[in-house]
């Protein structure tokens, strides 16, 4: 059976699996990063949880993978398939394709931006089918965004496509960690949720969860701190589909288990806010939290089609 490795490294845990050619999920595992023993021992534990998997794919099926694929956090430089930076693993210019290949034999490897693979794959066989084109917008710790066109995600010149949630939306409000103030993921995101309702509520261990059900359960407070979010978030996604004008929205991450506590009032905010535009479709992401996961092996077999000289530059 052919397959190929797919990793996808969080900032608390990797998740990974044997990929086959349908992008059908043969075999599934989990690992924790241990980010807490510093990037070098992080990188060794990807290393050793790739070697893993190929002695295991080897036992299932009698031959080794044929690719690999890897998405990351943080700023991949795609023509060198270096994982520049990431602030939650605090690493710096690890070249990753180069240490994946030289582990498992030398086979390609692909690496990705973990937002951009997992919107690869809501692409393909998610949310995304059938649309030419897509934005892929996860709901986190922070919000980021892919760009989808004909089957692929668009990088960009200098790798930073789809940042979404550093839009300003509240000119002159909260500080955001990038230098700004009043960005998009400092009013929308699953974290920024969580702080306000702790705040409102008065209970410290309050997250985005715990509005959402209250929310639900018609908390007049909950319902103010919500709809905040929501119009912070439409206002984000109508700059976004006004410069992009994509065919879909996917909303996935954290605030979109929420279901149609969210789904409802964000379409009808987008809705409101839309002129000259054309209403793209709002719908949940549908690959979870494995989409990251089938998008490094998407692009593994991607390396492998490709007709290019060099095929392990083919990275998103």
């Amino acid at each position: 059976m052919r397959h190929v490795i797919a990793l996808d490294v969080g900032g608390t845990g990797m998740k990974a699996a044997l990929v086959g050619p349908a992008g059908e999920l043969l075999h599934q595992a989990r690992h924790a990063t241990g980010r807490e023993r510093g990037p070098d021992a992080v990188v060794g534990t990807i290393l050793d949880f790739a070697a893993e998997l190929r002695a295991h794919g080897e036992r299932l099926f009698g031959t080794p993978a044929a690719a690999a694929g890897v998405a990351v956090p943080g700023i991949v430089d795609a023509g060198s398939g270096t994982a520049v930076y990431s602030a939650n693993l605090g690493w710096r210019d690890v070249p990753m394709r180069r240490l994946l290949g030289e582990r498992l034999g030398g086979v390609p490897v692909a690496l990705g931006h973990d937002v951009r693979t997992g919107g690869l794959a809501e692409g393909r066989i998610g949310a995304g089918q059938g649309a030419d084109r897509f934005l892929f917008v996860p709901l986190g710790t922070g919000i980021a965004g892919a760009i989808g066109i004909d089957g692929g995600v668009e990088a960009g010149a200098h790798g930073f496509a789809g940042e979404i949630g550093h839009i300003v939306v509240r000119p002159g409000g909260t500080a955001c960690p990038c230098g700004q103030h009043g960005c998009l993921e400092r009013y929308a995101s699953a974290a920024a949720v969580s702080q306000a309702w702790a705040e409102t509520s008065g209970s410290p261990d309050a997250d985005a969860a715990d509005c959402a059900q209250a929310v639900a359960a018609g908390d007049a407070r909950a319902v103010r701190v919500w709809q905040d979010a929501v119009d912070a978030l439409a206002d984000g996604l109508v700059t976004a589909l006004t410069l992009l004008d994509p065919r879909t929205l996917i909303i996935g991450g954290g605030l979109a288990e929420a279901g149609e506590t969210l789904f409802t009032p964000l379409r009808a905010a987008v809705e409101r806010r839309v002129t000259f535009q054309k209403l793209p479709s709002i719908v949940p992401a549908a690959l979870g939290d494995t989409a990251g996961c089938l998008g490094a092996g998407l692009l593994a077999w991607d390396l492998l089609e490709t007709s290019h000289t060099d095929r392990s530059e083919v990275t998103i």
